[in-house]
């Protein structure tokens, strides 16, 4: 099971994610409060250990500069939260993830435009007319009839995670990953706490046969 920690903004932060055992760890570079500038992330990004994927944050941010970016600081991954047509998500050579709305009215009939032109699919909760998540959890069982649009796309689930719903999350759609933010945070700050106990919970779950 593949886990990220994103919105991360200092390097004890991103110590603490790499210890826990996490994956990946995610830099904001679009509209945020745990925003970081390139600047930012590259004195974190220099002092990590190398088997931690980098991820790269944007919504709706310029091709090139994206290119740039993911150039400069060596970055593993994108994923993209705003409009990127399945085009724009193709130019990166399969290095991307994105998100998509946890809308069950709709169908997430968009979903299907993509399969074959990303790395991974996120679902995320939403606000309407608001990119990003919200840090709220969803509906997970409503997505059941549409993971099937995804082969073969990764399933990366998002939106109001924490340490103690995770496990119930994994037991519902059983994704091969998961992101979370929010849920690792106590009064706005990623808790080193937290992000150990919720990666010990996605192995637990896998320890327990994925059952």
């Amino acid at each position: 099971m593949w886990i990220k920690i994103c919105g991360i903004t200092s390097l004890e932060t991103a110590q603490a994610c790499a210890e826990a055992g996490a994956d990946a760890v995610g830099f904001v570079f679009a509209e945020s409060k745990r925003r970081v500038t390139v600047e930012e992330a590259g004195s974190i990004i220099k002092h990590l250990p190398p088997g931690l994927k980098k991820v790269g944050v944007f919504v709706n941010e310029m091709e090139h500069k994206v290119a740039w970016i993911q150039n400069y600081l060596g970055l593993d991954l994108l994923q993209f939260h705003g409009m990127e047509s399945p085009s724009y998500c193709s130019r990166f050579s399969g290095k991307t993830i994105k998100a998509f709305r946890a809308d069950a009215e709709r169908g997430y009939f968009d979903i299907k435009a993509y399969r074959g032109k990303i790395m991974a699919c996120l679902i995320d909760s939403y606000l309407p007319g608001r990119p990003g998540g919200t840090g709220e959890p969803w509906d997970w069982e409503s997505f059941k009839p549409f993971q099937a649009d995804l082969i073969p796309c990764w399933l990366i689930a998002a939106g109001g995670l924490n340490p103690g719903n995770v496990y119930k999350a994994l037991q519902s759609i059983r994704p091969d990953g998961v992101d979370v933010s929010s849920g690792v945070e106590k009064e706005g700050e990623k808790d080193a706490h937290l992000i150990k106990h919720f990666v010990s919970e996605v192995r637990r779950w896998e320890a327990n046969g994925k059952a």
